[in-house]
């Protein structure tokens, strides 16, 4: 079993900043790509950053300049900045990773339970 767990979600007012973090553990041998999703009420998840295993990231045009994902890969976890917050950024984050599992020779995808991240005054 892999589990993801993100933490660092609450409650920050407009132009604020806040860290999200999420550690995988379990029976893993190896994570490829690994990324930050978002869900707000009403509306379809959508990639907010994701970073490959050589450290290339890519953003949604949305959040570009204001949010910075990395990764340790010694600690399996990923991060993401988020700066210059805004209302439209309230939404639930997940954290998601392709993981190859120890024992098998096909990538899995994998989703943490999701951290909510709320930006109002």
């Amino acid at each position: 079993q892999v589990q993801l767990v993100e933490s660092g979600g609450g409650l920050v007012q407009p132009g604020g900043s806040l860290r999200l973090s999420c550690a995988a553990s379990g029976s893993i041998f190896k994570i490829n790509a690994m990324g930050w999703y978002r869900q707000a009420p009403g509306k379809q998840r959508e990639l907010v950053a994701g970073i490959t295993i050589g450290g290339s990231t890519n953003y949604a045009d949305s959040v570009k300049g204001r949010f910075t994902i990395s990764r340790d890969n010694t600690k399996n976890t990923v991060y993401l900045q988020m700066n210059s917050l805004k209302p439209e950024d309230t939404a639930d984050y997940y954290c998601n990773a392709d993981v190859l599992i120890i024992g098998s020779p096909y990538q899995r995808e994998y989703w943490g339970q999701g951290t909510q991240v709320t930006v109002s005054s």
